[in-house]
């Protein structure tokens, strides 16, 4: 009996591809952006929510952990909550549900919208086929990788504003793109650890370019950077760019790492994984302040 044809077996591949430590990234901010743009607890919240929970992050590790198979079976962090090593037998699996679960989602939020949030959302997947699928690889493209990552996780909030409707003013704004600068610091120093493995795939990427230090000084520059764009949103959400600093701190060692000693990075990064519990926390408290004085 092949994994394929073994259900349970196929179904924890499934979900292990998924990267379920990362669903609240993606659900978080939508959900967020669509109730403080004045949404409600209606069908789009929940169907939205779930869908951001569970079928983007399936389409969006899925379609990754294909076509990164190579890379994965380098990179000793694999195979873990960070990322399973996705066996070939189920690839195939992998792409059809993939591209499949997400259809009767946007069955429901598609007409739910207008014509602009149809075209954030339509953007937002775009973005996350093409930063690892044949052809673009965007994940390959020095700088656009990180910009692309970014979006992949800023896209959910800003379809969530344009979901209700409400027009974007420059508290929105401002706070989008400090969660963008944010996104491309954290996709940049994640891929300092992965610098080794991916010259040996021969995959490209932001710190292959730039190298490892240089690459985590870039990302100590757009946290800082995102801290301060806040401060364009007035109180109290400009308390929001404070959640920057635990970041800095966290990578600050690493700094002037040597390629030869770019895993060790891997440190920073598993403490990112524990910050972003612990900020998205606080950054709850901070909303729900926002939505009981707005």
């Amino acid at each position: 009996m092949t994994i394929a044809s073994s259900p349970p077996r196929a179904v924890r591949q499934l979900l292990g591809t998924s990267r379920p430590l990362s669903w609240i990234n993606t659900a978080y901010p939508f959900a967020a952006a669509y109730l403080l743009a004045g949404g409600g607890l209606d069908v789009a919240l929940v169907v939205g929510t779930v869908f951001f929970l569970i079928p983007y992050n399936l389409l969006m590790y899925g379609v990754n952990d294909v076509f990164d198979h190579d890379s994965d079976l380098r990179n000793p962090r694999k195979g873990g909550v960070e990322g399973i090593v996705l066996d070939r037998r189920v690839h195939r699996l992998t792409l059809w549900s993939a591209a499949l679960l997400p259809l009767p989602f946007l069955a429901v939020l598609l007409p739910l919208g207008g014509a602009v949030a149809g075209l954030v959302l339509l953007v937002v997947l775009a973005a996350v086929v093409g930063y690892s699928a044949p052809g673009l690889r965007l994940k390959e493209r020095p700088v656009l990788d990180s910009l692309t990552s970014s979006t992949h996780f800023v896209g959910p909030a800003a379809y969530g504003l344009a979901l209700t409707g409400a027009p974007a003013g420059p508290t929105a704004a401002a706070s989008l793109a400090a969660f963008f600068l944010w996104g491309m610091a954290s996709h940049a120093f994640g891929a300092v650890q992965d610098v080794r493995p991916d010259r040996d795939a021969g995959i490209g990427s932001i710190a292959t370019v730039l190298g490892a230090a240089r690459t985590v000084r870039l990302a100590l520059v757009l946290y800082a950077a995102a801290g301060l764009v806040m401060l364009a949103t007035g109180w109290p959400a400009a308390l929001a760019g404070l959640l920057c600093l635990p970041y800095l701190v966290s990578i600050w060692p690493f700094r002037t790492v040597s390629e030869e000693q770019s895993g060790l990075a891997h440190r920073g990064w598993r403490r990112f994984l524990v910050l972003n519990l612990v900020t998205g926390f606080l950054l709850t408290q901070l909303l729900i302040t926002l939505m009981l004085t707005r």
